[in-house]
């Protein structure tokens, strides 16, 4: 099983001419119809389902539903999303869903008068409009609208389910609270809980959902962190623990402490593997003779519960190797011992047959340029530059006990430029003492306009890791950090995989052997993951657009 983040999870596999059948290694690709209606760029697919495939498209500042026959993916239907005001507000657009049969659309509104801020969903027809059918899913108090916090969506692995977290902060009352809810296929809600937590005499508090998610039996976890200096004791108090809510028992929340002193998780990815475990995975820092955290990765650690008892019982801290340093720093840094800069988001989190895992955590940056206003008809408008940079991986396989069986780089170098509208780009992902951790995501605002061509996707087949991803034709066969450069244009990338050896993660890299001049290239945050052999994906170059399937053999 492989876990995957929203977006930045499946990326370029590989590009092909626009008629043309593809195949890397155990990896085939094909395209369907080109679609002559491409000025409504795709930036989601949701689903599949009646024979169709449902997909979310944007025109400027407009939403646009295309419908696709699933057959040869030929175009049936284009149509703009028109949400029926509500509060004398037309909601903004959060999310498509499509549940088993039933596909939806997801949009918030925020009441000002009475500070509330509401969730809608709207039921999509079989051809793609919006139908009457529409619900109310949460009606959450908040303070203000700048605390109004954001909704995060999760899909059940079975596709029947929606998982919705709201997380808000509450900064003059001292309050951090999460609510969620598990919605069926009807839009109703399984069942729901509100959380708070105060820190007023810890104003220092750091407040994480590093992450949540819902399983096949429909249980539901989020990993929190929770860290304070105690200034009596002179120590750095964490509280790392999963809040557990099952379906055997009625939903009720439960604590799972994980308990270690001396070092500060910074971020987790979380796994429930086929024999009732609960994995969880990050990087952690060092802490301090003050007892306050470096900040900076000190190395990989690695967490197993039982669920049936609800017992850790497994727990190591692996410290970087003096290899990995040299490929990540530089190696007169690495002889000094000096940490890892904590740039690094965990990616993904795969099952191996052993029992054991691979960690994948990718650079991640985005750089917001200063805004600039023009004036149209007396009405301001800001725009904002802003840089999404997704650099090398670090890939890290865990025998079944936590410690580290090998660990590995791939080397890339990749960014996106472009201008947006600054307002509404950025919802709530952190704050000074609250973050949710499972909100680094590219937004869908911007997508279509550059970032969606970056990062990585990977497929473990056979027991063997394949990592692809777009790259400059001009690091062909190379795999040294020191020597790639970067991919600048994306309109001309190539593919290419990374192969890593399962006993030592030594990497053979797999380049296109001829490249086509007028070659599609995948769009890499638009995907759909049906299940664990087939994705549908969509490809464009210029004009041409094209949706697709990727099969592994």
């Amino acid at each position: 099983m492989i876990k995957k983040n929203m977006l930045f999870l499946l990326l370029a596999i590989i590009s092909f001419s626009v008629n043309a059948q593809g195949k890397l290694g155990p990896i085939t690709i094909t395209h369907g119809k080109e679609i002559e209606a491409d000025k409504e760029k795709i930036v989601r697919i949701a689903g599949e389902t009646n024979g169709k495939i449902y997909t979310l498209a944007t025109k400027g500042k407009n939403f646009y539903i295309k419908v696709f026959d699933s057959a040869d993916m030929a175009l049936i239907s284009v149509n703009e999303i028109e949400m029926d005001d509500f509060i004398n507000k037309e909601p903004v657009f959060e999310e498509i869903a499509v549940l088993n049969n039933k596909v939806y659309i997801i949009g918030s509104v925020y009441d000002k008068k009475s500070k509330v801020y509401n969730l809608l969903s709207v039921e999509i027809s079989e051809d793609g409009k919006l139908t009457k059918n529409k619900k109310k899913l949460f009606s959450t108090q908040v303070t203000k609208n700048r605390e109004k916090g954001a909704f995060y969506f999760k899909h059940a692995p079975l596709g029947d389910k929606l998982l919705i977290m709201h997380a808000s902060l509450f900064d003059k009352e001292e309050i951090m609270q999460y609510e969620i809810k598990l919605i069926d296929q009807n839009m109703h809600v399984v069942t729901s809980h509100l959380e708070q937590v105060e820190f007023t005499d810890r104003r220092d508090l750091e407040f994480t959902i590093s992450d949540f998610d819902v399983t096949f039996d429909e249980d539901i976890f989020l990993v929190i962190n929770e860290s304070y200096r105690d200034k009596k004791a002179k120590k750095n108090i964490e509280k790392f623990e999963v809040h557990a809510y099952k379906k055997k028992n009625a939903y009720t929340k439960e604590v799972i402490n994980v308990d270690f002193e001396g070092k500060e998780v910074i971020n987790c990815e979380m796994l429930m593997t086929a024999n009732n475990t609960l994995n969880l995975v990050g990087f952690y820092s060092s802490v301090n003779k003050r007892g306050r955290a470096n900040w900076k990765l000190k190395g990989v650690y690695s967490g197993t519960i039982d669920m049936s008892s609800n017992t850790v019982t497994n727990l190591k801290f692996n410290v970087f190797d003096f290899d990995t340093k040299v490929k990540l720093i530089g190696e007169r840094r690495a002889k000094k011992d000096k940490d890892i800069p904590p740039f690094y988001v965990t990616h993904s989190l795969i099952e191996k047959e052993d029992g054991g895992l691979i960690f994948l955590a990718e650079y991640r940056q985005s750089i917001i340029g200063s805004s600039s206003g023009i004036g149209i008809g007396g009405l301001g408008v800001n725009f904002t530059p802003i840089t999404f940079i997704t650099n090398e991986i670090i890939v890290t396989s865990l025998n079944a006990d936590g410690s580290v069986e090998w660990a590995n780089v791939i080397a890339k170098d990749q960014k996106a430029s472009f201008t947006t509208m600054s307002v509404g780009v950025y919802g709530f992902s952190g704050n000074s003492n609250f973050t949710v951790g499972v909100g680094v995501m590219i937004p869908v605002a911007v997508l279509g306009k550059g970032p969606e061509y970056l990062g990585a996707i990977p497929i473990y087949t056979n027991g063997e890791l394949i990592v692809v991803f777009n790259d400059n034709k001009k690091n062909m066969g190379i795999t040294d950090i020191e020597k790639i450069r970067a991919l600048g244009n994306y309109n001309k990338a190539i593919p290419t995989a990374f192969v890593f050896d399962k006993d030592n993660g030594d990497i053979n890299r797999v380049d296109p052997e001829e490249l086509q001049k007028d070659q599609l290239i995948l769009r890499p945050g638009v995907f759909y993951l049906k299940n664990n052999k087939e994705y549908i994906i969509y490809s464009s170059r210029k004009s041409k657009d094209k949706l697709g399937r990727m099969i592994v053999d």
